[in-house]
Order: C-alpha cells, then sequence, then structure tokens
C-alpha cells in the first residue's frame, strides 16, 4: 500500500469500530511507525532503522504504546498532557480524527495527526517534520481550546517517545558558568529520572536540553543503538524518563511544565517546542553527523557560508578604553590577518556610563566620553584596514542603575513585596509585556539602522531569572511568565533576523546560557563558555559537539595565564583547540612578543586554508578525553579530499602508552598525503616518520597512526590531502 510516500486523509467517525490503520513516518534510514488501533487510539508500533518494505513493519506490532499519554482514565504514569477542563473534570481521552502528509521539498516530508477528546472540544495536533538524507525528526504539538471557557494545562509534553529494550542508559550535559556542558552516563532504573531546567532565561547554564539515550548497552561511538534528543528552545525545559513496572520506558520531552500552567481561553492555541531527534544504530557518532548536517541546512543561520576569524577587545581592555586605544587593536588586528574586530561590553550609557557591569546597561546611546566620534568612526577605521566591525548587546537586561529603569521599574521581572535580586548586578526585563518586546527590537534595529556597516552582533544574556513575577500578566495568569517570555524572544530574534540577514549574529548568553535550535536558527555562531582556557575548552566543544555544528562553535585564543583558571599553556596548544572550532582571538597582538606575533600570523593564515573542512566537514571522535588521557578527532571533507586531524595530551603521563590512532571517514581507495601543520619551528616533531608519506584510506582506517606524546600541554595537528 507504501501509504508513507503519499499524502493520506483516514477520516474515522466516531463510535465506529474499524481495523487497525497504519502512519509511517520515514527517512532515508528510520521509521517511526503509528497506529491508530480498533479503539481508535493513537499508538506507536515502532521506531528503529528503516526496512526496505516498510509495509511488514505492521504485519506484527513490534510494541503498543501510546503516542501521546494523556491523564485520563487508566493511565498511572507521567503523562504528557493533563488538562482541566471548563467544568472540572481533570480526565482526557484521544480519540483519533485523521491524517495527513504533504512534502514540502524534495527532502522534507510532514505529517499531521489531529486528534480530539473524546467528550469535550479539545483538539490536539501532532506534528513530525521528517528530514529524509539527515535521518532528523521534528516533532511539536499544538493544543487548541474549542470549549465555550477557558481551561488549563498543567502537562503539554512535545513528544512522547517509548521502548523496550534489555537496558537503558542516558547521557546528559551538566555544569555551570565556565564549566559547561560536562557529559554524564547513567542507567535508567524502575522510576523517573528528570532532567530540566527552571531558570527561565540562559535556561541551559545548569543543564543543557539534550540527550543521547542507549539501547541495551552504554553509548559507543560506532556501534549500538542511539537516540538523540534535543529541544529547540531558550526557555524551562523538562525531560522525564521513566521506566515503569514492565521494564518499559517512556520519554516524555518539552517545555518544564513547572510553575508553568497554562490557560487556554476560547479558540486559543498553544503550540509547543520543537523535540528534534534522531536514531542511529551506528553508535553516537552517526547521530551526530546527521544533527550537523541537519543544522548546517536547517539548524542554524547561514549554516552554507564561510565565518571570519574575529579579533574582541575584551580581555585586552575590558570596560576601560577610547577610540584611540580600539583603533590600535584594529590596527593591529588587520596587520595580523584578523578578518573582523568585535566592540565588546562597555562602549554606551552616558548620564551611568557603562565603567563597569553595575550600570548603564538599558541606556543604548553611544558613551560620548570615551567615542566621541560614535560607532561610525569605529566602522570607519574597519573597513578602511579591509576588516569588518562587530558591536555587542545585551537587551533584555537592565542595571537599576540606568536611565531606564529609572523610567520604567515596572519592566523587570519581579513578584510584589519582594526584594529585587540582582545577578552581575542587572536584572531581567520582562518580555511577556509588548511595551518590552518592542523596546527589545527597537534597541537591535536602532542600533544597526543608525551605524550601517555594523556587520556581526554579539547577543548576549547574563542572567537567569530569580522572583518570577509580571506586572503586566493579570494575577491569573502570572505563571504564564517562563513560556511567553522565550516565545516571545524567539519572535523578536526572527524578526531581526529577517530585517539584517547578513548581518552575522552570535548567541552569546554569558558562554554557554543559550545553546539551543529554537535559538540557533536566529544566529550564524554559539558562545559555548566564557571560559578559553584550552584544556577546559577540550571537554566543552566535546561535549557541545555532540549536537550542535562546529560551523558556529566560537572558539578564541586568549591570555596565558587564562584569566579566569589561571592556568599557563602554551601558545600553540591555545590556538590549536581554538583551530578546532570557528577561529577567534582575544589576546592581543601587542601583548605579543615577537615570535609569538609571527607564530599566530601564521596560524591565521593556515587555519584559512582548512576552516572549510574543519567548519564543514564530517566529525568524527577517535579518543575521548573522559576514557583517554590523550583525545584525538577529525574532520573530513564531502569529497573526502582532505582531512585535519587534532590530538590533544590532556594528561601528562610518566611513562606513555602510545594509543593507535585508526582514522575514520576516509575513502579506503583514495591516497592521503600526511603532514604536520601549526608546528612550532623550534620544537621536534612527534610526526617524523609518518611526514610527507602517501598512504591509503585504507592503510590510515585499518592499520592507523602510531606515535608518542607525553610532554605537558602537547598538541598535535595533521593535514591529509588526496594524491592523484
Amino acid at each position: 500500500m507504501k501509504i508513507w510516500k503519499t499524502s493520506i486523509t483516514l477520516l474515522i467517525l466516531a463510535n465506529v469500530v474499524q481495523a487497525a490503520s497504519y502512519v509511517p513516518i520515514t527517512t532515508d534510514n528510520t521509521c517511526l511507525l503509528l497506529k491508530v488501533n480498533d479503539k481508535n487510539r493513537l499508538e506507536q508500533t515502532y521506531y528503529g532503522a528503516k526496512i526496505s518494505n516498510v509495509d511488514e513493519l505492521s504485519m506484527v506490532d513490534q510494541q503498543q504504546f501510546t503516542a501521546y499519554s494523556t491523564f485520563g482514565t487508566t493511565h498511572v504514569f507521567e503523562a504528557a498532557l493533563r488538562a482541566i477542563h471548563a467544568d472540572g473534570n481533570t480526565s482526557t481521552e484521544l480519540g483519533f480524527l485523521s491524517s495527513s502528509t504533504e512534502s514540502l521539498s524534495e527532502n522534507v516530508t510532514q505529517t499531521v495527526i489531529k486528534l480530539k477528546d473524546e467528550h469535550y472540544d479539545l483538539y490536539v495536533d501532532i506534528y513530525y517534520k521528517a528530514y529524509q538524507k539527515e535521518d532528523i525528526l521534528e516533532q511539536w504539538v499544538e493544543i487548541r481550546n474549542g470549549q465555550k471557557k477557558s481551561i488549563r494545562l498543567t502537562n503539554f509534553a512535545s513528544s512522547d517517545l517509548s521502548f523496550n529494550a534489555s537496558e537503558y542508559y542516558v547521557s546528559h550535559f551538566h555544569g555551570d558558568w565556565s564549566n559547561e556542558m560536562n557529559i554524564s552516563e547513567q542507567q535508567l532504573t524502575e522510576g523517573i529520572k528528570i532532567i530540566d531546567s527552571k531558570l527561565g532565561v540562559r535556561s541551559t547554564q545548569f543543564t543543557h536540553p539534550s540527550f543521547i539515550l542507549s539501547l541495551n548497552q552504554p553509548a559507543a561511538e560506532n556501534d549500538g543503538e542511539i537516540i538523540g534528543g534535543t529541544l529547540a528552545w531558550p526557555g524551562n525545559f523538562q525531560f522525564a524518563f521513566e521506566v515503569d513496572n514492565m521494564d518499559k520506558l517512556r520519554v516524555l520531552s518539552g517545555a518544564n511544565p513547572y510553575a508553568s500552567e497554562y490557560t487556554l481561553e476560547k479558540n486559543e492555541t498553544l503550540k509547543t517546542p520543537s523535540l528534534l531527534f534522531s536514531y542511529s544504530n551506528e553508535g553516537t557518532g552517526k547521530m551526530t553527523r546527521n544533527f550537523h548536517r541537519w543544522a548546517r541546512k536547517y539548524g542554524i543561520k547561514n549554516g552554507d557560508k564561510e565565518r571570519a576569524v574575529l579579533l574582541n577587545n575584551w580581555e585586552a581592555t575590558y570596560f576601560d578604553f577610547d577610540e584611540p586605544k580600539l583603533t590600535k587593536i584594529i590596527d593591529d588586528a588587520a596587520k595580523m590577518g584578523f578578518e573582523l574586530f568585535l566592540l565588546d561590553d562597555g562602549w554606551f550609557g552616558n548620564k551611568y556610563p557603562r565603567n563597569s557591569d553595575n550600570a548603564g546597561l538599558g541606556d543604548w546611546e553611544t558613551n560620548k566620553k570615551k567615542l566621541p566620534n560614535g560607532i561610525p568612526y569605529l566602522i570607519n577605521e574597519c573597513h578602511k584596514r579591509n576588516i569588518k566591525f562587530g558591536i555587542w548587546v545585551e537587551p533584555e537586561m537592565v542595571n537599576p542603575k540606568s536611565e531606564l529603569y529609572e523610567k520604567h521599574p515596572d519592566w523587570v521581572i519581579a513578584q510584589p513585596y519582594r526584594e529585587r535580586v540582582e545577578q552581575r548586578n542587572q536584572l531581567n526585563l520582562d518580555l511577556s509585556n509588548p511595551e518590552v518586546q518592542e523596546f527589545v527590537f527597537n534597541v537591535v534595529d536602532k542600533i544597526l539602522r543608525e551605524n550601517p556597516g555594523i556587520d556581526y552582533v554579539k547577543w548576549d544574556a547574563n542572567r537567569y531569572v530569580f522572583n518570577s513575577g509580571s506586572s503586566f500578566l493579570p494575577a491569573d495568569k502570572q505563571s504564564h511568565l517562563f513560556f511567553d517570555y522565550s516565545k516571545h524572544l524567539m519572535q523578536i530574534m526572527n524578526k531581526i533576523s529577517r530585517k539584517y540577514p547578513d548581518v552575522t549574529f552570535m548567541a552569546c548568553s554569558g558562554g554557554g546560557g543559550r545553546i539551543d535550535y529554537g535559538s540557533m536558527q536566529y544566529f550564524d555562531e554559539y558562545w559555548i563558555s566564557d571560559n578559553n582556557d584550552p584544556i577546559q575548552r577540550i571537554f566543552t566543544q566535546w561535549g557541545s559537539q555532540y549536537f550542535f555544528p562546529t560551523i558556529g562553535l566560537a572558539s578564541h585564543v586568549s591570555a596565558s595565564p587564562n584569566h579566569i583558571s589561571g592556568r599557563t599553556t602554551p601558545l600553540k596548544y591555545r590556538f590549536d583547540i581554538a583551530m578546532a572550532a570557528k577561529l577567534g582571538m582575544d589576546l592581543q597582538p601587542s601583548q605579543m612578543t615577537e615570535k609569538e606575533y609571527k607564530f599566530s600570523q601564521q596560524a591565521i593564515q593556515l587555519y584559512k586554508e582548512i576552516r572549510n573542512t574543519v567548519l564543514m566537514g564530517d566529525l568524527y571522535r577517535i579518543l575521548s578525553p573522559y576514557k583517554h588521557n590523550r583525545t584525538v578527532y577529525m574532520y573530513v571533507n564531502d569529497a573526502k579530499s582532505e582531512a585535519v586531524v587534532f590530538n590533544f595530551l590532556v594528561r601528562k603521563e610518566v611513562y606513555p602508552k602510545p594509543p593507535t590512532i585508526v582514522l575514520q571517514g576516509l575513502d579506503p581507495d583514495k591516497k592521503y598525503r600526511l603532514k604536520e601543520i601549526n608546528k612550532d619551528p623550534d620544537d621536534w616533531s612527534r610526526f617524523t616518520k609518518y611526514e610527507g608519506k602517501i598512504l591509503s584510506g585504507d592503510y590510515l582506517m585499518t592499520v592507523g597512526l602510531h606515535f608518542t606524546m607525553y610532554n605537558e600541554y602537547e598538541s598535535l595537528v595533521i593535514q591529509l590531502n588526496e594524491v592523484n
């Protein structure tokens, strides 16, 4: 019948019992099979590898799970949807109405399954987008109140997936400011595990809205069944992993219902965030490449365009700068080979000048004392030297010591009769308020409109929410604040992105606070951590790259000793980890010795030669820093004509036992010339026996490479180029 290939509409009349019908959601290599059973309820019967004849999957049900569970008459576990109807009834029983599938493009199909409560006019539409080549599914839910009076939603998950395996292991990502994206894996046992955020804003700071579920064994890089999921949402989120009394697992994903009961008026619809998920039977490596390929095409702004190498003034000047000092930095940047200069925090505020982080935030007028000729002067200085200009903003926040706060103290998120608790000497603006939404949009719009020639915007957000109250929302809808903030934030981001498609935007958020695909569709780059210490960066970048593409991963060479860790590391080591992502620098040319300057200049030029492979290539993880004293990973371009292999010694060994580095992703039939790059000319190479050798992809992926690394903070980068 091949119904998964065509548009279908199945209409089932109420109270009519009929044979089961199936709705396949397929990509090139995976299949999610849904079933309408003889009681007119939607079930999940299969999710896994796609077989050549999908019809066979409907002959024998592999499993029978509710596809979108509700708090009702028989469900006794955590529910995807819980609603309180106008008459006080707390149960919901959803019956199937229809299903339709359409082709949105050559690569994307969309299936909509319509459900309705069997008594009340409560409608639930489940949306599935299937990205064929990337093997990514995107799911969200739209809940509509058709009743005459309002209803309350206490649970409103985006996705409800179920599994039946012998064992379940979940990996999640956690940390804090300057220590983001650490990986933790544990086995799930009977009961429920919740991974969530209640921070409201920059909500990925402690725990990230991504998970890796491994079936039957702990997660492995190149084998085993893996489901990777990440929520496209910059606000509070929740993943609930519940193993029931029959050892079956249900995974609920979506916006966090904590303190977020949502009232729907008549004919009002709530659209939940999207869960993006992918199945791999070849381990986490295949899952990562699925997400990276999807992201470069659909998930990140300008995912197919080259990124500029930038110099930031922050660690050099912090708030202490003026026109002559910045002009000197711009001149140094151009001479060293940078393509963009970024002016960070401190350029605004007059009545309350932004000379530290305790004043001026919210007053987005150029500081006349520091910059008497304004931003256009700096733009011109950059363009005269053929480099681009970027600027820092934090439009969602305000210092109490500001003109904005004096005029609009009611615009901040705060509870009445409670202390207004500050973080970084600032408060959150209330984006549930339409006036505040317009203000935040106008902040960015005015800066770009009045200063034509700005090429880059670093959008920061340096605190999360305490005291979550809104002076705009009515008393009975205060619990809407968390959800509405994120919804309106993305609307503002969308509006800005559409108006300024050629401006590059970085999602900063104090480092790692807002790295999600809800935000990233409007941003070209993401700042995963304020901590540029290379040892810390190895782990932070390793974690973030499971779901997020290298093309957006901004990584900077900073001063040594590092301003956060205090650790002293070689310049080459700092450069190598930054070159393994999207290269930038906070270390200033004027702070370098002649030798360091020459090395940096050459490293920047080298990066420009390999960045297409690094930023656009497929990532293959070879040795994990969590399991080995050395970490190794590599990028391979689409044509498999070039690869770049990064090696970092994470922990010094007294008696090293060098591992064999078995490469991946190459063409076994091609020949490759091996070359160590970004080498300090005064250092002896560990790679001498391989230097200049021509070896087949088959050799490199079977026999591999074997060389010692044992000095503290030692790194080695290998370039492989096809030889005809």
